[in-house]
């Protein structure tokens, strides 16, 4: 059985390792911490902001899968310990699959254990799969790219914008015009 995600309420769903997919969002996760990649400090974000990151491999009886932790979630776990990864999702990192905590999610020592030992041969972390290309072309968001900052820092818009906003200007005008008369 694949978790796909939300329940029709919305709520996190709990789930095994072993029943993830490219797809699953809002999962509850109960895994150990088989171990942990070293520290790498890199820059991300808009602001290009100093962050810490590791890697950690977790799992349960239905297989493993890599959890990726930032700052403050690194010094939270050590290998062996239990977790419960609360409202965590699945993303693909060049091409195979992270479990991910993400801005809404929780990461918790837990005191349950794992029932049994974790499968270390499903890792579902190997598996390959293709991602879709985002497509680059149009911007995108709220009706895609507005302002060109031209080299003297002022703002313009897009030259195919400035034409509308001209033609609608000449009809405006000319409208206007033609009521006035």
């Amino acid at each position: 059985m694949a978790v796909e995600g939300f329940t029709g309420n919305r709520e996190p769903v709990d789930a095994k390792v072993g029943e993830l997919t490219p797809q699953s969002r809002a999962v509850n996760v109960l895994a150990k911490i088989v171990s942990r990649s070293e520290l790498r400090n890199i820059a991300a974000g808009r602001d290009g902001a100093a962050h810490k990151v590791s890697d950690a491999l977790v799992g349960d009886e239905t297989g493993c899968i890599y959890l990726t932790l930032w700052d403050d979630n690194i010094e939270k776990v050590k290998d062996g310990d239990t977790i419960l990864v609360k409202n965590g999702y699945i993303n693909l990192f060049k091409g195979n699959m992270r479990l991910n905590i993400g801005r809404y999610g929780t990461l918790e020592t837990s005191d349950k254990a794992i029932a049994g030992e974790v499968n270390t041969e499903n890792n579902l972390s190997n598996q390959v799969y293709d991602e879709p290309r985002r497509s680059f072309r149009g911007g995108g968001g709220y009706g895609g790219r507005r302002w060109r900052i031209w080299r003297s820092g002022r703002l313009r818009w897009p030259r195919s914008k400035r034409r509308r906003l001209q033609t609608k200007t000449i009809l405006n005008s000319s409208q206007s015009y033609m009521r006035v008369s």
